[in-house]
């Protein structure tokens, strides 16, 4: 069907007013009041709401066991990073882990639930090399292009403290990834200068992204925030970089947030959150006065970090909205925007809304109103993804 042009009809796109959406080679060319008629080969989209597709920012497909029989979790009631990471190396082999027939089920469950593109992070380390990468690379052809896929090779490890992980992650970007990442410079390798001046070193030499993951709190969270800023900004890398999760905004005081903020403003850098509980609440409103991108993700699904995870980006918009307080009908809208348009940066968009010019990514959920689609969580009642049909009433077609 991406080769056709054909129109959805009678969808009303963030419960507006009912229009035709026309689709012409993946892409929405027109938009426009709707007829009431239906011609042979278009889709009648029943008056149902529609939302662009979710975009997934911070995932982690390659270390799932979806699709194999149930893993009990059995790590400490008391968890440290320290400790996840390594019950991890220990036991991810019983599991065929990371493995082809994983990924793409995983990928699967995210077009089901409506996502359209992803960024992923797929694990690279002295015990499996590049196999993950692989891995994710075939199941994404597998589903031959009905989710666009972005990379992160990811050094879940630590890169320093485990020598051979930096050539890894050199020869990663040299195989495909988009992205590489880095992890907790501070705890994890006890050295924030010398992880990041490897790392950017790196993704200037091949011209890729960074994808930070910085758990850490206090001073040394904001520490490690100021140095990924001062050396996006030194190495000319604004709009390559992103920080995931970094905790320690939400928690510093107003002033330090402040600072930050105007820093990631500077250098382009943008953010992903899964919104996960406990956390402290960020400075939402100040980062999109300023222009930083902030994404939502739904990081691990069903892996031996945590049982817990579906795929459903529209669940991870809700903790989101009940983190931040959200009640009133315009902030539950920004928390299903933070999931679908306000990801375009984070797969190489410019755009991603119901628009002329936009990929022909929709999903059509019976619903009032957008308020309504993130209180409920409703079935994805017909995913489209680059003009393809890839989804319908919970049923993937790929």
């Amino acid at each position: 069907m991406t080769d056709n042009k054909f129109t959805l009809r009678n969808v009303r796109p963030w419960g507006a007013d009912a229009v035709d959406i026309v689709i012409d080679g993946g892409t929405i060319v027109q938009v426009l009041p709707a007829t009431g008629t239906t011609d042979d080969g278009d889709l009648d989209g029943d008056g149902l709401l529609a939302v662009p597709g979710f975009i997934n920012t911070h995932a982690h497909v390659d270390k799932s066991w979806w699709g194999k029989p149930w893993v009990s979790y059995t790590y400490s009631d008391h968890p440290t990073v320290e400790g996840w990471i390594a019950n991890e190396r220990a036991q991810r082999g019983n599991y065929d882990i990371p493995n082809v027939d994983s990924a793409s089920a995983v990928l699967r469950e995210f077009i089901r639930h409506g996502t359209t593109a992803t960024r992923t992070h797929i694990d690279v380390d002295l015990g499996i090399g590049l196999k993950g990468l692989e891995s994710v690379q075939a199941a994404v052809a597998e589903l031959d292009g009905a989710i666009q896929v972005e990379t992160v090779a990811f050094p879940q490890d630590g890169v320093l403290r485990r020598p051979g992980v930096m050539q890894l992650l050199d020869e990663a970007a040299q195989s495909g990834a988009d992205s590489i990442g880095g992890l907790d410079p501070g705890t994890i390798d006890g050295d924030v200068e010398g992880q990041l001046d490897g790392l950017f070193q790196i993704a200037v030499e091949r011209g890729v992204g960074l994808d930070l993951h910085l758990h850490d709190f206090g001073s040394l969270g904001a520490y490690e925030y100021r140095q990924v800023i001062r050396r996006t900004i030194d190495a000319g890398l604004q709009g390559r970089v992103n920080i995931s999760h970094g905790f320690a905004l939400g928690a510093l005081p107003q002033a330090a947030q402040e600072e930050i903020v105007e820093g990631l403003a500077e250098a382009g850098i943008s953010l992903t959150t899964v919104a996960m509980n406990g956390t402290a609440p960020l400075p939402w409103q100040q980062m999109r006065e300023r222009g930083v991108p902030l994404g939502l993700g739904t990081d691990g699904i069903r892996d031996l970090w945590s049982p817990f995870g579906d795929g459903d980006l529209l669940r991870v918009a809700f903790a989101f909205a009940r983190l931040h307080g959200f009640r009133h009908d315009d902030k539950l809208t920004t928390a299903v925007e933070h999931a679908t348009t306000h990801g375009a940066p984070f797969v190489g968009r410019e755009k991603h809304d119901l628009v002329a010019g936009s990929r022909a990514d929709i999903v059509l959920l019976d619903a009032e109103n957008v308020p309504d689609v993130l209180v409920r969580c409703p079935q994805r009642r017909l995913v489209v993804s680059g003009g393809r049909v890839t989804a319908r009433d919970g049923e993937v077609l790929v």
